[in-house]
């Protein structure tokens, strides 16, 4: 009995030790696979940073090739575009005394401002750079360029009380980014239905506040509406949808560029959108550009003093009399004037010879030709000039 107790106990040992070692040989089988795992897991996370960064550089790589592209491309379309306008200025000219052709190169030349537009901000997108202008326009004005370059530009309607200037260096920006939200407010709001832009002083500067009567926007829409409108990096191209809505980038992107606040958060008082531009005080100047005289060829003589025959659209009040005193009397005009030239005094032989109806059109609606040339006056600006 006692050797077999022996023998018993001497072969648990050795069985324990073998365990022993055994579990000895596991634990470091587990360990080494545990280095083994984290080291695996090291070259993962390092392959798949340098996969993000080479997919990242052939993304930005396809980005600028792109924008190279489209800016090439945008470029020549302006090119023509200007050729087409010039060509158009020519035949305003030329034709201008003949109401009928006169409405109907007026129709050309609008679809030639649309087009214009749309190029302007798709090369803006790719890096180009808007036209310059040599001299400051009156903020009304700035609002009937952008007026005059969308489609619906009827359903706008445009009030101002502000007697005051943009520089010359933001007011194309300024143009085509109101431009873009009228065209944005025009496209979703009903046919029929009134957009107004209010142009109101404020301590900061002055705003362009764009009213529509739409069905306004979703929130998932505002949040991307502003994150377009405040970019804080390069916006990408071929994120912006198919097929593809550039408004909201242009507006961000001029505006980032040269000062200017963009938003679109806030319900109009129709229930659509209500879109402000705030432009700063560095950017506005207190004095309102005066149109120059228009020497007529082969004329020697100084021309006479003229007096402007108001036509009634939206704009602000203008003087009508004096009272006994000698003070001006004012009255709130219903619209935007285009202005008629006609001469302070008739000339004794000329009495009772009355202007036919079609020359009074014919110079209205040059006038109004002449009021368009706001967004063409401009020259070729780039970063040395910014």
């Amino acid at each position: 009995m006692l050797a077999a107790a022996v023998i018993a106990v001497l072969r648990a040992r050795r069985t324990n030790q073998a365990l022993r070692r055994k579990k000895n040989d596991l634990e470091a089988g587990l360990t080494a696979a545990r280095g083994e795992a984290g080291q695996l897991h090291a070259h993962i996370a390092t392959l798949s940073a340098q996969h993000d960064h080479d997919l990242a550089d052939v993304r930005a790589d396809a980005e600028s090739a792109t924008k190279a592209v489209l800016k090439s491309a945008m470029g020549t379309l302006q090119s023509l575009a200007e050729e087409q306008q010039l060509l158009l200025d020519g035949l305003l000219k030329k034709y201008g005394d003949d109401t009928g052709v006169l409405a109907d190169l007026m129709s050309v030349d609008h679809t030639g401002s649309q087009f214009g537009r749309r190029a302007k901000g798709i090369s803006v997108l790719c890096g180009g750079w808007l036209g310059r202008r040599d001299s400051a326009a009156s903020v009304y004005d700035v609002a009937r360029s952008a007026q005059g370059r969308i489609k619906d530009f009827s359903r706008v309607g445009v009030h101002s009380q502000v007697s005051i200037s943009i520089a010359n260096k933001a007011v194309e920006p300024v143009a085509v980014v109101l431009a873009e939200l009228l065209d944005n407010a025009t496209n979703y709001s009903a046919p029929g239905t009134p957009v107004e832009v209010n142009i109101q002083a404020v301590p900061t500067g002055v705003c362009f506040i764009v009213d529509d009567a739409g069905l306004g926007m979703d929130q998932e829409t505002k949040d991307r509406a502003a994150a377009l409108l405040s970019p804080d990096r390069p916006v990408d191209i071929t994120a912006l949808g198919d097929p593809p809505r550039f408004g909201f980038a242009v507006c961000g992107m001029l505006a980032a560029r040269y000062g200017f606040a963009v938003s679109v958060g806030s319900v109009s008082p129709y229930g659509g959108v209500r879109a402000v531009i705030r432009v700063p005080e560095d950017l506005l100047t207190p004095d309102v550009p005066q149109p120059e005289p228009v020497q007529e060829p082969g004329i020697e003589e100084a021309p006479a003093p003229q007096r402007l025959a108001p036509v009634p659209v939206v704009g602000p009040s203008h003087v009508v009399g004096t009272t006994q005193g000698g003070l001006p009397k004012r009255r709130r005009r219903k619209g935007p004037v285009s202005v008629a030239a006609v001469p302070d005094a008739v000339n004794p032989a000329q009495e009772g010879t009355s202007v036919p109806a079609s020359e009074v059109t014919a110079s209205r609606i040059g006038a109004f030709a002449r009021g368009t040339l706001l967004g063409r006056d401009n020259t070729t600006e780039g970063p040395q000039n910014q």
